[in-house]
C-alpha cells in the first residue's frame, strides 16, 4: 500500500499517541536508508520504500511505562529480562493499534542463530536522524592503534548518552515514497571530543561518564540508576520492591551512584555499518 505524505504523518501520529506518553519517541525511515548503508548479510529483504519507525527510550520512560509495566502484569517475575518484557509488551501494544496493516517488530537485543544481529540498531538512529553515531572513522587524528577495534556510539541532541535504541517497528505493507530523510545533529563536532566520547564509551563505560560529555536536558532519574546499578541477577528482588511499594526509593537514594552494572550500553559492538561523512 502506498501512502501519501499527509498518510505517512498520520500514521507516524498515530504510533506517537500508542507510545509518546509512556516515555518513548518515534522517529520514521525507509528501510532502504538502511540497507545502503550497511553490509549485505545485514540488509532487510524489503523494498526501499518500506516505512519502519525506531523507538528510543527517553529517561521518562522508566516511570511512565517501566514502573507500570512492573505493577500491573504478573508475567513480569524478574527473570527474564524486564526492560526486554516492557518493551515488548508495548511494541505488541502498537501492532494491536495498527490491525489494518502488518506490522513486524524487531528489538535491539534479538539475533539469528549465528548470534548475527537482526538489526543494527545504531545505524537505523543515524539514518533516521534521530542520533549521531560516532564511530572512529569520524576522527581524522586518531590516536588509538590502526588495528584498534574502537566501537562506535550514539548521541542524542536533546538527552546525550541518557537514552535507549530500543527496536523498530516495520509496517511491511506500507510503502512512503514521500519520506524525506533528515539528517543527523552533529552535536559533537569538536575532534577532541570525539576522541573523549569514544575513549570514554570504549575504556570507561561502566561510570557512565560518556553519557554526559555534553549539557543534557533531562538525565535517568535515581530510581533508574539504582536499577541499572544493580546487577542483573539481583534484579528480582528489585521487581518484587516495586511490585510491593511502587518505588525503589528509600533511604539510601542519595548513595546511588552510576556504574553500570548490566545495563544496555545502547550500542551494540557490531560494528559492521558504514555511515558515510
Amino acid at each position: 500500500m502506498e501512502l501519501t505524505e499527509e498518510q505517512c504523518d498520520a500514521l507516524v501520529k498515530r504510533a506517537h499517541i500508542s507510545l509518546g506518553s509512556r516515555g518513548f519517541e518515534i522517529h520514521p525511515f525507509k528501510i532502504g536508508w538502511y540497507n545502503e548503508h550497511v553490509q549485505e548479510v545485514f540488509r532487510l529483504s524489503y523494498p526501499a520504500d518500506t516505512l519502519g519507525l525506531l523507538v528510543i527510550s527517553t529517561p521518562d520512560m522508566f516511570e511512565r511505562a517501566f514502573i507500570p509495566f512492573v505493577k500491573e502484569q504478573e508475567e513480569c517475575d524478574g527473570i527474564r529480562d524486564p526492560i526486554d518484557q516492557c518493551v515488548a509488551y508495548y511494541f505488541n501494544k502498537v501492532k494491536e493499534d495498527f490491525p489494518e496493516y502488518e506490522v513486524e517488530s524487531i528489538h535491539d537485543y534479538e539475533m539469528h542463530h549465528s548470534r548475527r544481529p537482526k538489526i543494527l540498531v545504531q545505524t537505523v538512529g543515524h539514518v533516521s536522524g534521530a542520533v549521531y553515531y560516532y564511530q572512529k572513522s569520524d576522527v581524522t587524528d586518531q590516536p588509538w592503534p590502526t588495528d584498534k577495534k574502537i566501537c562506535g556510539v550514539c548521541y542524542h541532541p536533546v538527552y546525550g548518552g541518557w537514552f535507549g535504541l530500543r527496536g523498530v517497528l516495520i509496517f511491511k505493507d506500507v510503502l512512503c515514497p514521500p519520506l524525506q530523510q533528515p539528517l543527523p545533529k552533529d552535536v559533537i563536532p569538536s575532534q577532541e571530543k570525539r576522541v573523549e566520547l569514544l575513549n570514554k564509551f570504549n575504556f570507561h563505560w561502566q561510570d557512565w561518564t560518556f553519557r554526559d560529555l555534553l549539557p543534557v536536558r533531562q538525565r535517568y532519574s535515581q530510581e533508574q540508576i539504582m536499577y541499572f546499578s544493580t546487577k542483573p541477577k539481583d534484579r528480582p528482588e528489585l521487581i518484587q520492591r516495586i511490585k510491593s511499594t511502587g518505588t525503589l526509593l528509600g533511604d539510601d537514594a542519595d548513595q546511588v551512584q552510576y556504574q553500570d552494572k548490566g545495563h544496555s550500553v545502547d550500542s551494540s559492538e557490531t560494528n559492521d555499518s558504514v555511515i558515510p561523512k
